[in-house]
């Protein structure tokens, strides 16, 4: 009995604390990748190939928990306009946890403006058309999207490091450009109170100076 408790408590904490997952299944020959980012209360499940690189589907919102099963209301999906699906449930049992790896920018991030010549230009966070970063455990995604029409805009994400002001994104899958895959864009980082300024070189090669700031927990 002491060893099932054991094992129980070393489970729930596995999964309280890991925040990255990670599965592999395939469809017509090819092996697929499913990354799942979490915090204590969204998700986000993205569907890629690795070689050729193609970006599949990705979908995200805020979830519950019921033993193994996940629900959420989803507030994105890239297939909406083919599946029309505004919930999402996950049966947990065979993710596998990547190596937590804490750096100073985790969390969920919203683009918040960008700083001009002539000062920063704020944006309102709490309209529907979203821009969010969800950076966790060495990982990254960002998604463009609307809640109210459920129209999404892009997405991309892969590994990331973040260490004295010096932020490095290594793309594996985006949805706009599946050439861009294995692409390296180096940033400066500033992280502010709430706020983290992000300056360099967009994945086109323009200059780029952007604020983001924490979402706020629901």
């Amino acid at each position: 009995m002491k060893n099932q408790l054991f094992l129980l408590s070393v489970l729930v904490c596995w999964f309280s604390q890991a925040q990255v997952f990670e599965f592999q299944t395939s469809d017509k020959g090819q092996s697929l990748t499913h990354r799942i980012f979490m915090d204590e209360e969204y998700i986000i499940e993205t569907i890629y190939q690795e070689n050729p690189a193609l970006f599949v589907l990705t979908r995200g919102g805020f979830y519950q928990k019921d033993g193994s099963q996940i629900s959420a209301k989803l507030e994105f999906n890239s297939q909406y306009t083919k599946d029309s699906l505004k919930t999402f449930r996950w049966d947990r049992t065979a993710w596998k946890a990547k190596q937590t790896k804490d750096q100073i920018l985790d969390g969920k991030w919203l683009m918040a403006g960008r700083v001009k010549p002539e000062g920063e230009q704020r944006r309102d966070i709490t309209r529907s058309r979203k821009t969010m970063k969800f950076l966790r455990d060495g990982c990254f995604q960002w998604t463009a999207f609307n809640t109210e029409t459920f129209q999404f805009f892009g997405s991309g994400g892969g590994i990331y490091t973040a260490d004295k002001g010096n932020y490095v994104e290594q793309i594996g899958y985006f949805s706009r450009d599946n050439s861009r895959v294995g692409a390296r864009l180096s940033f400066e980082y500033d992280r502010k109170a709430n706020d983290w300024y992000h300056k360099g070189f967009s994945s086109k090669g323009k200059p780029l100076h952007e604020i983001w700031t924490e979402r706020p927990k629901e």
